[in-house]
């Protein structure tokens, strides 16, 4: 099957997730994390779930209703009880709202990628469902190739746009600086601890008030 690629926005978005346990409690976080409201709605919870109830995650301890659909934006039927996981997928589908099978992915609406997160770097890798092991595998010769200096990398990026953008917008010449930027060594730079290199380039392309100190200073 072929997947359409897409990254939600799902800030303040309701999302459902039926099941309490490590599954129901990994889907929630992932949602949790990205600002979505999310309920969880289950007879038993994880002992995972007890920090995280303040922080987003409402928690009911009951049994799924029909009803609970209502206002979603996307549903994970988490459970460990197939009937159950089917029943929630077809009240998605008459509610319209997406629907994902933790226990049978290939009839879900949507399937989640092996994803690599450096900061704002989001890497996914899919297989559309033929290989999950492999999407782990590529995965994991992702996270050696790209490590947590991009997360640097991006921050001081995002700056020298913001500093760029607060100047006046010339599409062809910051073009021209973000594609030198891009193709230079910068990560490795910032791997090694090379600041006065990573200063080098930086002042030789936009002037000297460009340094790394102060466009990616370090977060607490």
């Amino acid at each position: 099957m072929k997947y359409y690629p897409v990254c939600l926005d799902i800030k303040q978005r309701n999302c459902l997730v039926v099941g309490g346990g490590s599954v129901g409690f990994r889907k929630a976080l992932g949602l949790e994390k990205c600002g979505a409201r999310v309920k969880v709605v289950s007879l038993e919870f994880s002992p995972q779930f007890n920090a995280r109830q303040s922080r987003g995650i409402q928690l009911e301890s009951r049994a799924y209703q029909k009803t609970d659909l209502e206002g979603m934006f996307l549903v994970f039927a988490a459970t460990d009880n197939a009937g159950l996981n089917r029943k929630v997928m077809d009240d998605a589908k008459a509610h319209g709202v997406l629907c994902c099978l933790a226990d049978r992915p290939e009839d879900s609406d949507f399937i989640l990628p092996a994803v690599v997160e450096q900061g704002d770097l989001v890497l996914s890798v899919s297989t559309s469902g033929a290989s999950p092991a492999l999407a782990r595998k590529i995965k994991q010769d992702i996270s050696r190739m790209f490590g947590p200096e991009y997360a640097v990398f991006l921050r001081l990026m995002k700056q020298i746009r913001q500093r760029l953008l607060a100047k006046g917008h010339d599409p062809s010449g910051h073009r021209q600086v973000f594609t030198s930027l891009a193709r230079s060594d910068i990560p490795g730079l910032i791997r090694s601890g090379d600041t006065q290199q990573i200063d080098s380039i930086l002042t030789g392309l936009l002037g000297r008030e460009y340094t790394y100190e102060r466009l990616a200073p370090r977060e607490d």
